[in-house]
């Protein structure tokens, strides 16, 4: 069998962070005999060389090129590209991992579409990963259609025979950006690329003792070197004009004007802040024209041209009032609707807890910034524009999985709001949306996976991108509507809720916590219904209705005794279900019975047991009542119930089946 797939990784004193790398390796669904990996050990001085020939003596697909220490990534993926037999070639960093598929299913899909590139969803911890580019699949992407440009890492799959026939290898020695050098020369000469979003693919990480490369200190002069051999290889394949401005406009905006933004900025030291800026003010006068600038937001070319001016200190009297910009949202409502769970909020841009100010002039809204009178003339004189572009703010609702950052964007419909300030020259804007979380389809179109998925709010407006949680800040009436929900079939808990201690808005996916153990315990002793030889209690959970109606499992327990288990269905009731159940034979009297809630899992592929705060308290005489969990049995028994003897189980009566039949939430 050939091979489809060589994963090539450099290696340089990981320690314990290359076992992820390694695990992931070994899932991988493509069979062994159609991948192989070449760890590259780059001098590692720690244990990784000896634990590398040890993985590589047991696994055929694996192995392992040792080599003196170069100080860098790109001889060592060079080295293992060299060695590569593979039809693809796939980079992965020592200290990040793949998805389990992630190697079949960008195999597939670059075949598929006769791709040159294959980019893979990303999930970022602890560091930043492309958002946009992931949004939808896109088969047939380019640098003029796509956002590519958000993704310069070298962590992708490139077919091998494209790379060699056109001489494209990375940049060896101690060097930063050699990956934008490397990836910018492939977009710019694949016939095509691919880009895979339905499915998580890599997962970039951020080391906790933050030893990853890319996050040590740079000298900037060394640093903003190495950036013009990346606008090299653009000026090389490109023609000067509108496409050469928009892929010079990425580094403008993304390793120049941003460092020099908000908190960013001020976060560094004054002599550093100094030798960045010179550094930047270098490149942005050498070769940058003015039409790379002018396709920037406004707070974004308000920067730009600061810089072209020498003024650091204006700079720095923008970046304190950006530095208390933040988004802001408000939950309004909360409720599941034919199987989605409809999340109402309203969001918008707060300064320092107070909201954000525009102001409209001579029929154009303009920005609002607090700065001395002075920076404001210097501003106005450079020419640049303090437009607000209100009318192209847009707000999204993601969700994120906790464990691995995984995230998703999911459908929103909003409109903007202006919300006149007292004077009537100013005003704000309030994004008012509805998203619609569907757990079947809200991963791009597939269920989202076991966990723990946050809701964060993202706003993007005037130059700025930024995100907060939502629900800390809602409604009084948003916990009517937070009930949970049996979705899917098989039947998944889907359990949003509140965090503590901030009160934000999570959803528990397939019983990941044992939330919902604190949560159904609003359920009290009164609420529990007996007659008929059945017992009847509300649930705070409500039923797809595209799925099966199935049943859910009771347990009773009492001390010393073997529990008894039943199983129950459910029906509408006047806030979430009802479950109802036939009460068990093999109660035995003078026992106080607590009753537990078997939830499904499709994980477990068995109930997921939930003690309830109810219990049966059969006395010795046979009479029951329902009385809190651990009440002593011998209370007293107001409301006598006959208990069925042991018999083989009947169906329910006709007035529940008749209710299923009709569905369970038409």
């Amino acid at each position: 069998m050939s091979v489809k797939v060589s994963v090539v990784i450099p290696v340089y004193n990981p320690g314990e962070y290359i076992e992820d790398c390694i695990s992931a390796l070994l899932r991988q669904s493509l069979p062994e005999d159609e991948y192989e990996a070449i760890f590259v050990d780059d001098g590692s001085t720690d244990a990784t060389p000896a634990r590398l020939d040890e993985i590589a003596a047991a696994h055929p697909n694996i192995q392992v090129i040792h080599q003196e220490s170069s100080g860098w990534s790109g001889k060592p993926r060079n080295v293992g590209t060299a060695a590569a037999r593979g039809e693809y070639v796939m980079y992965v960093d020592n200290d990040d991992w793949l998805g389990d598929e992630a190697l079949e299913r960008m195999y597939r899909y670059g075949v598929e579409n006769e791709a040159d590139v294959v980019i893979g969803k990303m999930a970022g911890k602890g560091r930043p990963v492309p958002v946009e580019l992931f949004r939808v699949n896109r088969p047939r992407a380019s640098v003029s259609n796509a956002p590519l440009m958000d993704s310069l890492t070298p962590h992708k799959m490139f077919r091998r025979e494209f790379l060699e026939s056109n001489g494209i290898r990375f940049r060896e020695g101690r060097r930063r950006l050699e990956d934008h050098v490397f990836v910018v020369e492939t977009y710019l000469r694949a016939a095509n690329i691919s880009v895979l979003s339905d499915y998580l693919c890599y997962y970039h990480i951020k080391r906790e003792d933050a030893s990853n490369a890319g996050f040590q200190r740079f000298d900037p002069a060394g640093y903003y070197g190495n950036l013009r051999e990346a606008l090299d290889i653009v000026e090389k394949y490109t023609e000067p004009g509108a496409l050469r401005d928009s892929l010079f406009r990425r580094w403008l905006r993304n390793e120049m004007v941003e460092r020099l933004r908000g908190k960013r900025l001020l976060s560094l030291p004054e002599d550093y802040r100094q030798e960045i800026f010179t550094a930047i003010r270098g490149v942005v006068t050498e070769r940058f024209g003015p039409g790379v600038a002018a396709g920037m937001q406004p707070t974004q070319q308000i920067v730009a041209a600061l810089v072209v001016d020498d003024r650091l200190a204006d700079i720095e009297e923008l970046a304190r009032w950006e530095a208390d910009i933040r988004p802001a949202g408000r939950l309004e409502s909360l409720g599941w609707d034919g199987g989605s769970l409809k999340v109402g909020f309203t969001a918008e841009y707060q300064v320092s807890d107070t909201p954000m100010t525009f102001r409209s002039e001579g029929g154009e809204d303009l920005l609002d910034p607090p700065l001395a009178a002075e920076t404001l003339a210097t501003v106005a004189g450079l020419g640049v524009s303090t437009l607000a572009p209100v009318d192209k703010s847009k707000v999204d609702l993601v969700v994120r999985e906790r464990s691995t950052a995984a995230e998703f964007f999911q459908p929103v419909e909003f409109t903007r709001e202006r919300v006149p300030v007292e004077g009537g020259t100013t005003f704000r804007q309030e994004l008012r949306a509805v998203a619609t979380i569907d757990p079947e389809t809200a991963a791009n179109g597939a269920p989202l996976g076991t966990g723990i998925w946050d809701i964060l709010v993202r706003i993007s407006s005037c130059g700025w991108v930024k995100e907060a949680r939502l629900g800390s800040t809602r409604s009084d009436d948003v916990e009517k509507g937070r009930l949970g929900a049996l979705s899917g079939t098989p039947h998944r808990v889907v359990l949003p809720y509140w965090t503590e201690p901030h009160g934000n808005l999570s959803l528990d996916v397939d019983l990941a916590t044992s939330r919902i153990d604190r949560d159904v315990r609003v359920l009290a002793p009164a609420d529990v219904q007996l007659g008929g030889g059945r017992v009847e209690l509300p649930l705070p959970v409500v039923a797809d209705t595209a799925a099966d109606a199935g049943t859910v499992a009771l347990r009773f327990k009492a001390a010393g005794v073997p529990a008894v288990r039943t199983e129950g269905v459910l029906t509408e009731g006047p806030a979430g279900t009802v479950l109802t159940a036939e009460l068990p034979g093999g109660l035995l009297p003078g026992h106080t019975w607590d009753m537990g809630l078997g939830l499904p899992s499709a994980r477990r592929g068995k109930p997921r047991w939930t003690s309830l705060p109810t219990a049966l308290l059969i006395a010795a005489d046979g009479t029951v009542t329902v009385g809190a969990a651990g009440t002593p049995s011998a209370a007293p028994a107001p409301v006598v119930v006959p208990v069925p003897a042991a018999r083989k189980k009947k169906s329910f009566p006709s007035r529940v089946a008749g209710r299923l039949k009709r569905g369970l939430f038409g």
